[in-house]
C-alpha cells in the first residue's frame, strides 16, 4: 500500500465504482432466484460481499473515505439485526486499522517535521504501525526525555507516534465531495439514515484535524483537566508538530475487543465510563470529544478510561449548553407547553411553525427514556426500535421531525451524543445515566 493517492481522479474512480458493484451484486441475485436458490441465503451473501467491497476501499483509500467510514460504524447498532451481522466484522475493522504507508514515507515525515536528527530523539522507533487511523498512522517508540540535572541519563517513556499521511487533506476534501454525491447508495446499509449531514459535519472538521499542533493544544486541556482522575485517563504530550504528534502511550484494551467479547460487568462499566466523559468534559475541560468510535478508547488495567485521538473536538467554552439539561428535566415532568416554548427559544422550533406541544412531547419522550429510570440498558434492538419510529415516512415521529430544525450551534453535539449512543447500544451498557446527567448536565439536576 503507498502513501493516500493524490490524484482525485484515480481516488473517485474507486469510490464511483461502489454502486456498480451493488448494482452487480443486485442482478447476481436475480440471476441466483431465477435458479431455484433461497431469498434468504441471496440475501445474506449480497450483503456479505456489499459489505467486503464497501469497507474494503473505505479503508484502503484512508482519508475522507475511511474517516467516513468510522463515523459510520458508531451506527452499526441502529441497523436491523438480520443486516448487522453481515456487516459487523467489516465495520469493526475500521475503528482499529488500515494498510500502512511505506516505511520511507514515514521517515521522511519524521525528518521534515521533527529535524534531520529525529533518531537522536527516540531510543526505539518501530518502524511497523501499531494502529493506522483515517489522516494518519501511530508507531510505538520510546522518547529519550530531557534529564532532570546535567549529565544524567535520559528518561525513557513509551510514546505514541501519530505521522500524518502524505496527501491527507486534498485526499479528505475530494473524498467527502464524491461520498456527499454517492449518498444514496448506502441506503443499503441503513434506509432511512441521511448521511448528508453527517459528510457536511465531517467536512467542517477537516481543518482542524489535519493541524496537528493544534490537536495537541486540546489534548493536552484533556489532559490538565484529567489529570490523576481516578476514572479517566488523558495521556500527556510530548512532542508536537503540525504532521507529527508524540504523546505518552497508552496501553490496555480496546473498545471494540470490550464490544466483541467482554462481560456484562465489563461492557456496564465502559458505558457508565463513556457517559461520565461525554457529559463531563463540557464543564470541566470546555471541550467536547467529537470522534465517539471504539477505536479511540481503551480499558487500562487499573480500570480506567483511556481516550486517545483529540483531532475532533466541539469547543464549549462555557459547558453543555443549559437548555438542554433544562428541557429534558421540564420532559421527564411532562411540562408540553415549557417543553415547546423552550425548543422554540432555542431553534429547534421555528418562530411561524404552528406546532401541537402535546406532540412534541410524545415525540421526545421515548428518546429520553434513559434518564426517566435509575438504570438503563441501552441495546440493540432500543435504537432500532428508535430508528424505525422516526426514519418510517408513514410513523406521526417521522412527520413530526420533519418541522423540527437542528440550530448550527447544537449539530456538533446532537451527532456526537448520537454517536455515543451507537456505542452505549453495542456495549448494551447498563448504567445509572440519570444520576451521571444529575452531576454534570446543567439545567437536568431539580433545583435545590
Amino acid at each position: 500500500m503507498t502513501d493516500i493517492p493524490r490524484r482525485a481522479a484515480s481516488r473517485t474512480a474507486k469510490l464511483a465504482a461502489l454502486p456498480l458493484g451493488f448494482a452487480g451484486r443486485a442482478a447476481l441475485g436475480l440471476g441466483k432466484r431465477a435458479v431455484g436458490i433461497a431469498a434468504d441465503v441471496i440475501s445474506a451473501d449480497i450483503q456479505q460481499r456489499t459489505a467486503e467491497q464497501l469497507f474494503s476501499v473505505l479503508g484502503q483509500l484512508k482519508g475522507g473515505a475511511m474517516k467516513f467510514g468510522q463515523a459510520l460504524s458508531v451506527f452499526e447498532a441502529a441497523m436491523p439485526e438480520e443486516m448487522a451481522g453481515p456487516y459487523r466484522q467489516a465495520l469493526t475493522k475500521l475503528q482499529e486499522a488500515a494498510p500502512p504507508m511505506p516505511v520511507t514515507s514515514v521517515h521522511k515525515a519524521l525528518a521534515e517535521q521533527l529535524g534531520p536528527d529525529w533518531r537522536d530523539r527516540f531510543a526505539e522507533f518501530d518502524d511497523s504501525p501499531a494502529a493506522a487511523a483515517s489522516i494518519g498512522q501511530v508507531h510505538r517508540a520510546v522518547w529519550k526525555l530531557p534529564p532532570a540535572r546535567k549529565n544524567a541519563k535520559p528518561k525513557l517513556l513509551t510514546v505514541a507516534v501519530k505521522v500524518q499521511y502524505p496527501g491527507a487533506g486534498e485526499a479528505l476534501v475530494s473524498d467527502l465531495k464524491q461520498l456527499s454525491r454517492l449518498a444514496g447508495m448506502f441506503k443499503i446499509i441503513q434506509p432511512g439514515m441521511d448521511i448528508k449531514p453527517l459528510l457536511a459535519e465531517l467536512h467542517e472538521r477537516v481543518v482542524e484535524e489535519l493541524d496537528y499542533e493544534m490537536e495537541a493544544e486540546t489534548q493536552r486541556a484533556f489532559a490538565t483537566a484529567y489529570h490523576d482522575d481516578p476514572e479517566i485517563f488523558v495521556p500527556r504530550v510530548v512532542a508536537a508538530s503540525p504532521r507529527v504528534l508524540v504523546t505518552e502511550w497508552v496501553d490496555g484494551r480496546p473498545l471494540s475487543s470490550v464490544i466483541a467479547d467482554g462481560t456484562k460487568t465489563e461492557r456496564d462499566e465502559a458505558g457508565r465510563l463513556m457517559a461520565i466523559l461525554h457529559f463531563s468534559a463540557p464543564g470541566r475541560a470546555g471541550l467536547l470529544h467529537a470522534d465517539p468510535h471504539p477505536g479511540n478508547f481503551r480499558i487500562l488495567p487499573d480500570g480506567r478510561l483511556g481516550v486517545i485521538d483529540f483531532g475532533a473536538v466541539a469547543r464549549l467554552p462555557d459547558g453543555h449548553p443549559e437548555p438542554v439539561g433544562r428541557l429534558v428535566r421540564l420532559a421527564l415532568a411532562a411540562d408540553a407547553d415549557g417543553v415547546a416554548d423552550g425548543l422554540r427559544d432555542e431553534g429547534f422550533i421555528k418562530r411561524n411553525e404552528s406546532i401541537d406541544a402535546e406532540a412534541v412531547l410524545a415525540f421526545l419522550r421515548p428518546m429520553i427514556e434513559p434518564v426517566a429510570v435509575p438504570r438503563f440498558q441501552f441495546t440493540r434492538s432500543w435504537l432500532r426500535g428508535e430508528a424505525t419510529r422516526i426514519a418510517n415516512p408513514r410513523s406521526p415521529a417521522y412527520q413530526l421531525g420533519r418541522k423540527l430544525n437542528l440550530p448550527p450551534s447544537y449539530l456538533l453535539i446532537h451527532r456526537v451524543t448520537l454517536g455515543s449512543i451507537g456505542v452505549l447500544c453495542q456495549l448494551e451498557a447498563e448504567a445509572p445515566y440519570r444520576e451521571i446527567l444529575e452531576e454534570w448536565l446543567p439545567g437536568f439536576a431539580p433545583a435545590a
